[in-house]
């Protein structure tokens, strides 16, 4: 089978902004796209480094997020706060279900499974391996449709925080723990914004 071309050797680069496919003129640098202006590079410029650093802040947040407590809840004049562990296993065992089950997957599942996927894919860029492209490109993809969903558990505290509010009989407040975790998404999402997944295809052998 004849190896596809990169569009590099056939003098085109695509605008990482608007996806427009674009001439390169050579010897020029940093030639705007003529649909939306955006510098085009044939490669986002250091996208690993940048990746990396924005990774590894939000995985130093991770431990603060789920230390510190996400949740203050006062019934009857007795009130505690709560983690995101203590939170899960307090909805756990007062028979939500549902909720427990959102809270860990979004607390838990999807940020450890964004540190893994997105760590993985950037050693593998660095290390050039010679095969696989195809498989990390489809987790690359997986982890931006699943980084949205993050939010959910910011979203569930701050709705448990405006709805459950009685007057002289229970209260519930955020506490610094959601601030960090709300920096978590942030910074992940960043990471892989900054990932630019067409360096998986560098070294491609047809696999």
């Amino acid at each position: 089978m004849t190896p596809v071309p990169h569009a590099l050797t056939q003098g085109i680069v695509r605008c990482h902004v608007c996806g427009l496919a674009c001439e390169q003129v050579p010897g020029v640098r940093a030639l705007p796209c003529p649909r939306c202006h955006a510098p085009l590079h044939p490669r986002l410029p250091d996208s690993l480094s940048q990746s990396w650093a924005l990774l590894l802040t939000g995985l130093l947040l991770y431990l603060p997020a789920n230390l510190l407590p996400v949740m203050y809840n006062s019934f009857a004049g007795r009130g505690s706060e709560s983690t995101i562990l203590g939170g899960i296993a307090g909805f756990w065992n007062a028979g939500d279900y549902i909720i427990a089950a959102i809270i860990f997957t979004a607390s838990i599942v999807v940020p450890c499974a964004k540190f893994l996927i997105l760590g993985g894919l950037l050693i593998a860029v660095q290390r050039r391996p010679a095969s696989g492209q195809l498989r990390r490109s489809r987790l690359f993809r997986l982890t931006e449709h699943i980084g949205y969903w993050s939010m959910l558990d910011v979203m569930v505290v701050a709705l448990i925080a405006a709805l459950v509010q009685f007057p002289g009989l229970s209260t519930a407040e955020p506490r610094i723990g959601i601030v960090f975790f709300g920096a978590v998404v942030i910074f992940t999402l960043l990471a892989a914004l900054k990932f630019d997944p067409r360096l998986l295809w560098e070294n491609q052998n047809n696999d």
